[in-house]
C-alpha cells in the first residue's frame, strides 16, 4: 500500500477518533440519527409471527397525561437502553400534538402529550418518545423495564 495512503488513512481516524470524542463529552450516547421511512408496505393478513397476546394478571392503570412543552418535560432523563425505534407514516403537516405512552413491568402507562411547531416531523419524535420513558421510569419507582407502548398524532 502507497505511503500516501496509509498517512490518510491515519489521519481520517486520528479525526473520527477527536470528534467521536468530543460527541460523547456533549452527552451524545450513540443512538443513531433517524432517517426518513421506507415505502409503506402493509404486512400480510392473518396472524402476528409474534405469537399470543400476553395478558397481565391485575388491572392495568393508564395514568392521566401529562401535558408538557417540547424539550422541558422536567423529567430526568433515564438512560434506557437501546431499543429499535417506530417508523411512523405521518402527514407531519396536519399534526398538532402527538401523546406517548412508556408501560411499565406491571403494565401501567405513563401517557406524554406534547404541542408540535411549525418544522415538527420525524427527528423531532425521539424526544417525545424519551419523554414517555422517563416518566414510566421516575414515577413507577424506577422500573427498569419500561418500554414504549405507542405514539399517536392530533
Amino acid at each position: 500500500m502507497d505511503l500516501r495512503k496509509i498517512g490518510n488513512i491515519v489521519a481520517v481516524t486520528a479525526c473520527l477518533a477527536v470528534l467521536g470524542a468530543a460527541a460523547q463529552e456533549r452527552g451524545f450516547h450513540g443512538e443513531p440519527a433517524r432517517v426518513a421511512p421506507p415505502r409503506f408496505e402493509p404486512h400480510p393478513p392473518g396472524r402476528s409471527p409474534r405469537g399470543p397476546v400476553v395478558m397481565h394478571d391485575r388491572p392495568m392503570r393508564l395514568l392521566s397525561p401529562r401535558v408538557i412543552v417540547h424539550g422541558q418535560a422536567g423529567w430526568t432523563h433515564w438512560e434506557h437502553p437501546m431499543f429499535r425505534r417506530p417508523v411512523y407514516y405521518w402527514d407531519w403537516g396536519a399534526i398538532r400534538s402527538v401523546t406517548c405512552i412508556g408501560e411499565d413491568s406491571y403494565g401501567d402507562q405513563y401517557p406524554v402529550t406534547e404541542s408540535t411547531f411549525s418544522g415538527f416531523g420525524f427527528a423531532n419524535m425521539t424526544a417525545v418518545e424519551d419523554d414517555a420513558l422517563d416518566r414510566c421510569y421516575s414515577e413507577s419507582g424506577q422500573d427498569p423495564s419500561c418500554v414504549l407502548l405507542s405514539c399517536s398524532p392530533y
